[in-house]
């Protein structure tokens, strides 16, 4: 470096050195959180300002994924405002919204969102809209899984579910999350030393059964009863106490350090020289020995390869991006992979006012239940927009089911439940009493009906009314069906108390629920007992 160079830093830096710090933080809005760590590279000098408490506060309020009375809230419990911003910005900001799997048709949409000083997901459980309406009334949901954000912005990872004693946690590691991550995947992980030659062989690449069986063994591991007030309080409601919010995490914090022997220990003690969160290799031979005669070289080898990589393994999770190719929204999955895949949910734009989630149900008027009418399914419907390339006249909005309510379904997630053109108005009037509502627009459309076979359902032509913004319907032209819409937001609902815990699954199939179902397996009876089996 020239020595011109070092005077023009030199002056450059005590320029930023001599702006004064609420000026500095107006323009540090305008900066990324890296842009601000590349300062502390340019000059010693700026590492003092770009590190102020004041500047990191702001670079989180700019991230827009938490209130600032939250994140006031949450600077309690973490050392600093700049390792809360790494938390938001590598774990929060990727995985908060929308996460499906195809299998079963009902239940598997987990709404990921954020706890206290963590990161939650929370299986919407398929139910039906109760008498005080859609985005009133109390919405089901089971715990599937939480991110613990620790005193220095590292993360701690915890899948939920149960064995015969009762609900579980079963601690492990955040293996690695990518910013525009789009399948959050469960697996087995090797820790610690490597057998000399081994190569390596993803656990993906393993044969199904043999990825099953090792999650089965290390979750019935490492698997940690569930206490108050650890059951049911993945993130905070209306009237939480703060103090009762600090000790839970503290509690999650100690269990993932200390595994059973959590309750005795202290945060500040050393780590455990055997880590609680890891199973012992033996164990694993031993398991999956029990069909080497119907095993082929390659699943043998895959198996023994991933085997050698480690001495002990844990249960890890893993968020990244897969090119995908999607139906009207939908995403198109590969079946046998202990996966979730993120819906994108856009927020309504000038363009697209009617983008979004959804709740609906069948019926009309909107609202409340009447009384001497049976509770209705509820449906969870993503709302998108397709431009046509050939049809300069047509301009769709979907409907795409992602939740159904009922007790056997009808037709799969994925399904169009309505396609209507907002470029064509239409000329039907609505069917019944309006209940004093004005309708602003009516378009033509076609919503879905029985056609061939469970996957290939028909359509008949409706039109979709425009009652505003948050409230729509879509009536059937032969059948006046109404399929009432109302927009939701789940975080709020839930946030207001109204939600209802329901017990996990046993935690394979907690995550994600694989083997094909048209039932809701949360209304079977035998499905609580059945999922510690």
């Amino acid at each position: 470096m020239m020595i011109g160079d070092l005077k023009s830093e030199s002056s450059g830096a005590c320029l930023l050195l001599s702006v004064p710090e609420d000026v500095f933080a107006v323009i540090s809005r305008s900066l990324s959180p890296s842009d601000i760590c590349n300062l502390t590279l340019c000059c010693k000098s700026l590492c003092d300002l770009v590190d102020s408490e004041k500047i990191w506060l702001l670079q989180c309020e700019v991230l827009k994924v938490l209130p600032l009375s939250e994140l006031v809230q949450w600077r309690v419990g973490i050392s600093s405002y700049k390792a809360l911003c790494r938390f938001l910005v590598e774990v929060m900001k990727p995985l908060v919204g929308i996460w499906v799997h195809q299998n079963p048709e009902l239940g598997n949409v987990v709404y990921v969102m954020p706890g206290f000083l963590s990161v939650v997901g929370c299986r919407i459980i398929p139910q039906e809209v109760g008498p005080l309406g859609i985005e009133e009334g109390r919405v089901m949901w089971s715990p599937v899984f939480e991110i613990i954000c620790g005193f220095d912005g590292s993360t701690g990872f915890f899948l939920h579910g149960r064995d015969r004693e009762g609900s579980c946690l079963y601690p492990g590691f955040v293996t690695g999350i990518e910013k525009s991550c789009n399948v959050l995947l469960l697996e087995v992980v090797p820790r610690g030393e490597k057998k000399e030659g081994s190569r390596d062989v993803p656990f993906w690449k393993l044969d199904f059964s043999d990825r099953r069986k090792l999650l089965d063994i290390v979750t019935s591991r490492v698997g940690l009863h569930v206490v108050e007030p650890l059951s049911g309080r993945l993130f905070p409601c209306l009237n939480d106490d703060e103090a009762m919010l600090l000790e839970r995490r503290t509690m999650l914090l100690k269990m993932h350090k200390f595994g059973g022997n959590w309750k005795h220990k202290n945060l500040e003690e050393e780590q455990l020289c055997y880590n609680p969160l890891q199973v012992d290799i033996n164990e694993m031979w031993k398991n999956l020995d029990d069909d080497i005669d119907d095993s082929s070289e390659i699943k043998l080898s895959n198996r023994q390869s991933f085997l050698n990589s480690g001495d002990t393994f844990g249960i890890g999770l893993k968020a990244s991006y897969n090119e995908m190719s999607s139906y009207q929204g939908w995403p198109i999955m590969p079946e046998e992979r202990f996966a979730l895949y993120k819906l994108p949910i856009k927020n309504p734009l000038d363009n697209q006012l009617y983008a979004g989630l959804w709740g609906a149900t069948f019926g009309w008027p909107p609202g409340k239940c009447i009384e001497d009418k049976p509770d209705k399914a509820l449906y969870l419907l993503m709302l998108t927009y397709k431009e046509s390339q050939e049809n300069s006249d047509e301009r769709l909005l979907i409907g795409t089911k992602i939740l159904e309510g009922t007790h056997y379904v009808d037709h799969p997630n994925g399904s169009a439940m309505f396609v209507a053109n907002i470029k064509s108005p239409s000329l039907e009037p609505f069917p019944f009493d309006a209940d004093g509502k004005n309708f602003e627009h009516s378009y033509t459309g076609e919503g879905i009906a029985d056609g061939y076979g469970f996957r290939y359902p028909g359509s008949k032509p409706g039109s979709l009314f425009v009652i505003s913004n948050d409230l729509l319907a879509f009536v059937w032209q032969e059948t006046k069906d109404v399929l009432t819409l109302q927009r939701l937001n789940l975080e709020e609902i839930l946030k207001k108390g109204l939600g209802s815990c329901l017990p996990p699954l046993r935690p394979t199939k907690n995550f994600t629920y694989l083997e094909r179902s048209y039932i809701n397996v949360f209304t079977n009876s035998s499905s609580y007992s059945s999922s510690s089996e």
